[in-house]
């Protein structure tokens, strides 16, 4: 007795060297595969795009930034990930020798040109003015820092002389801020150095200040 071939449609009639070869994979595979590869870079000094995206913020700052606003712009998952990356790019800076220092300043962190270019930048004016202060401004300076927050009346009375005109002088400049109010009679101002006076001076935060001991006598 003769056997019926089962019909299986389509593919039964087709040769089996007419078989389809191997397709390009869908779209939403390649997509995938893209994504998971974009900006991974061979070069050994090179940027993926996290890296890339924590140097593009820090060239753009005109101050310093904390690790958790690098980490929110950047899309980073938290902190953490942004001082990783800051450590790695303060890296690649040393080893190809470049102008261009990463510090720790004020609470973030700032893309800075190293100190033996100095000279040039200035030359050329490209830095900015620099912050020139009186012997008065910087004794004043130097007590508030020490001191803060401090009343008016004791930096008078540790300097010997009146005030009123240098506290102005230093807050136009940004460096001293009224921090609140003392509890005594009258309620008087307290005063207390600002951010930039840390940036300024090259300091963290204010435990960075030079120890009374270090000073000669």
């Amino acid at each position: 007795m003769r056997l019926m071939q089962r019909s299986l449609g389509p593919l039964a009639r087709r040769r089996p060297d007419r078989l389809p070869t191997n397709q390009r994979l869908p779209l939403i595979y390649r997509l995938r595969g893209e994504r998971d590869t974009e900006g991974v870079s061979t070069d050994p000094l090179g940027r993926d795009a996290s890296l890339a995206a924590i140097e593009a913020l820090l060239l753009a700052a005109d101050e310093p930034l904390p690790t958790r606003k690098l980490a929110q712009v950047a899309g980073l998952p938290d902190a953490g990930a942004a001082r990783r990356l800051i450590k790695k790019l303060q890296a690649l800076y040393d080893r190809d020798d470049t102008a261009f220092q990463i510090e720790e300043l004020a609470g973030g962190f700032q893309l800075l040109t190293r100190p033996q270019y100095h000279r040039w930048l200035a030359t050329l004016r490209r830095c900015g003015q620099e912050m020139r202060l009186s012997p008065a401004a910087r004794e004043t300076l130097a007590i508030i820092a020490y001191r803060q927050p401090i009343m008016r009346a004791d930096i008078e009375s540790i300097r010997g002389v009146h005030c009123g005109e240098t506290l102005r002088l230093l807050m136009e400049k940004g460096m001293v801020k009224i921090a609140g109010r003392h509890e005594s009679l009258g309620r008087p101002v307290l005063y207390a150095t600002t951010k930039k006076f840390l940036q300024v001076f090259g300091l963290r935060s204010l435990k960075d200040l030079p120890r009374a001991e270090q000073f000669g006598t």
